[in-house]
């Protein structure tokens, strides 16, 4: 093959990045849309949790009919009850999420410029400028007429981007994945832009979806969705037909016939379940599979594991 490089046309990369927070080395990257895809009773729930926990959010939504009956778990990740949606055929609640990050970027907003208001009256004050040549703004909006004083302002998070989620868990075939599937498809294609700052960049959100069928023929999940995915937690199943499906999804990383074999290794106890990184890190994560969350499998070793002295 012949080839002419074409001067002035190269491709730049902006310092944007559609993982905008840190996470610990080990960990997968955010922002998430993460399925977790278990018969009843398999161990979606306990896994999602944890890794929640891991990631620790500040706020957590939670759309389920069910939440109340993981009480036990749901306290381990201080969800508020305001922050909680029962009735998945609401679709409203899509919407009351949406603005509700909106408000918390809006308030970190406020809370930053009146950080600097306070900033800028303790260097008056330091510099023993009198205060009535301070600007009436820095001084009304730090003024407290109950206290009669001065006051630095707080914010709920201490001045940073808050880390939220959502988690929708027992909604298939419900409102939000019915009539309000368009909304939802919406939020998961623009998670990671929700709230979004003037300067740039926006708070974003992490979507966890936990589902006993990776497809319905109505009320599951979107292809919308399943093209969004960024992680699966993928445990035993059963049906043929659903392992061919998440195969051919996943074709683009590795092939059916090591993706089988994975499969089978990480699957082989019980609640033990094949983590997909999509966007794992690389050059700390030496492969995007694992057994759980705690053991990398590299699909050459685990060949070897399967098949000793063949080559």
């Amino acid at each position: 093959m012949k080839t002419q490089k074409v001067k002035g046309l190269e491709l730049t990369v902006d310092d944007g990045n559609a993982f905008a927070y840190e996470t610990d080395p080990m960990l997968p990257k955010l922002h998430q849309n993460v399925l977790f895809v278990a018969k009843r009773g398999g161990g979606k729930t306990v896994s999602c949790v944890n890794l929640m926990e891991w990631f620790k959010f500040d706020r957590i939504f939670v759309v389920s009919p069910s939440v109340k009956s993981n009480k036990g778990m749901m306290d381990r990740l201080n969800i508020q009850p305001e922050d909680i949606y029962e009735d998945p055929d609401d679709i409203s609640c899509l919407g009351k999420i949406i603005k509700a990050v909106e408000q918390e970027r809006d308030d970190l907003v406020e809370a930053l410029a009146k950080l600097e208001k306070w900033k800028q009256l303790q260097a008056s004050i330091e510099n023993k400028i009198p205060l009535r040549t301070a600007d009436d703004h820095i001084l009304l909006d730090l003024y407290n007429m109950t206290t009669n004083q001065f006051e630095k302002p707080t914010h709920r998070w201490n001045f940073r981007r808050p880390r939220m989620a959502v988690m929708f868990d027992d909604c298939i075939g419900s409102g939000i994945y019915t009539k309000g599937i368009k909304k939802l498809n919406n939020m998961v294609t623009l998670h990671r832009h929700i709230g979004q700052f003037d300067e740039g960049g926006a708070l974003g959100i992490s979507l966890f979806f936990l589902i006993q069928s990776y497809k319905c023929s109505t009320g599951g999940l979107s292809k919308c969705i399943r093209n969004n995915v960024t992680s699966i937690c993928l445990f035993k199943t059963k049906s043929e037909k659903e392992l061919e499906e998440i195969a051919e999804e996943v074709s683009g990383e590795i092939d059916k016939k090591t993706f089988y074999k994975l499969y089978n290794y990480a699957t082989d106890e019980p609640h033990s379940f094949l983590f997909i990184d999509l966007h794992y890190k690389k050059g700390i994560h030496p492969s995007g599979f694992r057994k759980r969350f705690d053991q990398f499998l590299i699909p050459s070793e685990i060949d070897a594991k399967l098949n000793p002295g063949v080559k």
